[in-house]
């Protein structure tokens, strides 16, 4: 089990700051969408040569021409770039495609995806390397966790990894580690807190137990 920090609201400097904080207990940076709609993919570009030793995740969100995006977040250095699960299947094939070609992965995120389960056995199939459940804002102010969402895709996947996102906290994640996903992703659970180094420590800790 690895454990990603997801930045949303920090502008490049600021990104460097948390990350150079919380560094050696994570495994995944994810430069998010509000970052990558204000700062451009120059933020995916500057946190991976100011971290080359961490993998970057660019949270674009694909959901049309899935190869030339991937193309160009590879090409600033990302490692992992995401595609929604709720567009055309030939949009993330083509995302798969290209990732190969440069040695990249991909994530699929199901936020706001219907019949979850179905989907997620479809998009299996299609060869991505991660799928995300995923609380968004929104359905966080409503109440909603991704706890079942994440139980209905770990029936059905058998290739791709298995991510969850949204709204996790220190004293959450025990639950989240109960239902073993493969990748937990944390961005206001540390990002928020006045002391970023003792709980993204404490969160590698018992990722690590896991």
């Amino acid at each position: 089990m690895e454990l990603q920090l997801a930045l949303d609201l920090v502008d490049i400097p600021e990104a460097k700051l948390v990350v150079a904080e919380v560094a050696d207990y994570i495994d995944i940076v994810e430069i998010g969408t509000p970052v990558v709609i204000n700062e451009g993919l120059r933020a995916v570009k500057e946190i991976k040569e100011a971290f080359p030793s961490l993998r970057v995740l660019a949270d674009l969100k694909i959901m049309d021409a899935g190869g030339y995006e991937v193309m160009k977040a590879s090409e600033a250095g990302a490692d992992i770039i995401t595609v929604l699960g709720a567009s055309d299947n030939s949009t993330i094939r083509g995302a798969v495609e290209e990732a190969r070609k440069q040695n990249k992965k991909i994530m699929v995120d199901m936020i706001n995806v219907q019949n979850i389960e179905d989907r997620a056995k479809e998009i299996d199939e299609l060869g991505v390397d991660y799928i995300c459940v995923h609380s968004g804002y929104d359905h966080q102010a409503a109440g909603k966790n991704s706890f079942e969402e994440l139980a209905a895709i770990k029936r059905v996947v058998r290739r791709a990894k298995t991510a969850i996102a949204g709204g996790i906290k220190l004293d959450t994640l025990p639950e989240v580690i109960k239902a073993q996903p493969d990748l937990v992703i944390v961005g206001g659970g540390i990002t928020s807190q006045e002391d970023k180094k003792a709980v993204a420590a404490a969160m590698k800790r018992l990722v690590n137990q896991a």
